[in-house]
């Protein structure tokens, strides 16, 4: 059985940057598992995992643009502290999710640096801009059921619980 649109893939993987930086991991005892051509993972990654086999090794190369996107200065801003009612102490790494103009979920923002009344907002990606390195391993693969397919992700053991 090889990697295809529809089958549930079980990864390890290792995750580096360009300088060699370990970013994450999944190791045999707690694979990484996605739905193959359900957008759960990264396209450059996705589109080079395709066709392969349990057992097979890769190291792949992903560009920003097949990545997290590149860093785009305009999702950089900086606004007044009083834009967070009812949060005591704003500190640099916090993470918050904009409300949508539809009022839902919007954009998450990572809070980059607090100056006096001033805090400067990220909505980029953290690995917006980066080139992505992986090590990958396939460990399984088995056919979607009915019931994933139609959720457009995975159930059970290392998937979703409903």
């Amino acid at each position: 059985m090889t990697i295809q649109d529809g089958k549930v893939v079980g990864l390890s993987y290792a995750l580096k940057n360009s300088k060699g930086d370990l970013l994450d991991r999944a190791d045999g005892s707690e694979p990484f598992v996605y739905m193959h051509g359900a957008q759960q993972i990264v396209p450059g990654l996705e589109n080079a995992l395709g066709g392969l086999k349990v057992g097979d090794k890769k190291d792949v190369v992903v560009a920003p643009e097949n990545g997290y996107g590149e860093m785009n200065p305009q999702l950089k801003m900086t606004v007044k502290k009083d834009q967070f009612p009812g949060v005591a102490e704003i500190q640099s790494g916090m993470q918050f999710q904009a409300q949508a103009p539809d009022g839902g979920p919007g954009m998450v923002f990572t809070i980059a640096e607090v100056k006096d009344d001033d805090v400067l907002i990220d909505g980029n990606h953290p690995l917006a801009g980066e080139t992505l390195h992986f090590a990958v391993e396939v460990l399984s693969i088995r056919d979607a059921t009915d019931e994933e397919m139609s959720h457009g992700h995975v159930h059970g053991e290392g998937g979703h619980h409903h």
